[in-house]
């Protein structure tokens, strides 16, 4: 067993440890508050609890297996996303093949970039060529109704689902000076800094929140929910520095950035979802809605947080 997979499996006995401790409190509140279900928060928490159970299982199946199954996972990941993505907004049958296009050719070949880790051309594969590919395809069948629309559609969708979540296994082609080997659990790290903030958004929204943020975008969303779950994700990030190659004060640093982009990777994607009148983007994952209600933060913050690192160690 490798350093890095040691210090993965503790990583994941300790989130073991937390969901178990959910779990119980969530069996308890449903026996006292809630034995036929007829409250609905406590229900909306149990399913999430469960939902988080499937969700650490595969992330830790796919980051033991190493390179290979983490990559496979988020292009499984991607291809669910923009499913979901394209189902909501409009489109035409002459946008047919600018869709299989995207499905087929840019998401394989994006993650097929990334697994052999050629940087140069993956980091520019969707925002040049995709971009440039998409509405041609879209072109050729000469149907000019609502074209800018539907060809912006398709490549916001490209983005999104496949560009943006196809730098979280890009964590793993990173060099960095001494820590060799160990990329997997800068992935470990973001995810749970990531959904650590969203779980305690949630909860201090819960116990605190009186102030909306965004009441047209996100109505549950609150300033004093969204200060104690950036806090949180803060001190969170800290404690787990000795999983990345930064010291406490960098990993809160980068902790409360990607934190802030996952803030409003949020309300973005809400914003797209009010636009089309409907609540969550899918309901594949019960208690989290879909794909992207669970990836929205990550979407936003793998980016950022992928960018800072390598750039970060290749200027010191």
């Amino acid at each position: 067993m490798t350093p890095a997979q040691s210090d993965l499996i503790w990583l994941l006995a300790g989130l073991g440890g937390v969901l178990l401790t959910a779990s119980g409190v969530g069996y308890v509140l449903q026996q006292r508050l809630s034995p036929q279900g007829e409250n609905p928060g406590i229900e909306n928490l149990n399913d999430r609890i469960k939902a988080w159970w499937v969700m650490v299982a595969l992330m830790a199946v796919a980051l033991l297996l190493g390179s290979s199954g983490t990559t496979l996972l988020f292009a499984l990941c991607s291809f669910a996303a923009l499913r979901e993505f394209v189902t909501l907004v409009d489109t035409r049958r002459s946008d047919h093949w600018a869709l299989v296009a995207t499905f087929f050719g840019v998401l394989p070949v994006q993650y097929y970039l990334i697994w052999i880790e050629w940087y140069g051309l993956w980091s520019i594969f969707i925002p040049v060529y995709a971009f440039l590919l998409l509405p041609i395809l879209a072109v050729l069948f000469g149907d000019t109704e609502r074209f800018l629309l539907r060809v912006a559609a398709v490549q916001w969708a490209a983005m999104i689902c496949v560009f943006c979540i196809s730098h979280v296994p890009a964590l793993l082609s990173l060099h960095i000076p001494g820590y060799e080997g160990r990329n997997v659990l800068l992935i470990a790290f973001l995810v749970v800094v990531v959904q650590g903030s969203d779980v305690m958004q949630y909860v201090w929204g819960k116990l605190l929140g009186r102030t909306k943020i965004a009441p047209r975008l996100s109505p549950s969303k609150t300033v004093e929910g969204f200060a104690g779950g950036a806090l949180s994700a803060m001190l969170i990030g800290a404690s787990l520095s000795w999983l990345t190659p930064f010291t406490p004060l960098q990993a809160a640093g980068l902790s409360c950035v990607i934190v802030l982009m996952g803030f409003f990777g949020g309300l973005v994607m809400s914003a797209i979802k009010r636009d089309r009148g409907v609540k969550d983007w899918g309901h594949l994952i019960a208690g989290h809605g879909g794909f992207i209600d669970r990836l929205d933060s990550v979407i936003f913050s793998a980016p950022i947080f992928y960018h800072l690192t390598r750039y970060w160690w290749s200027l010191t």
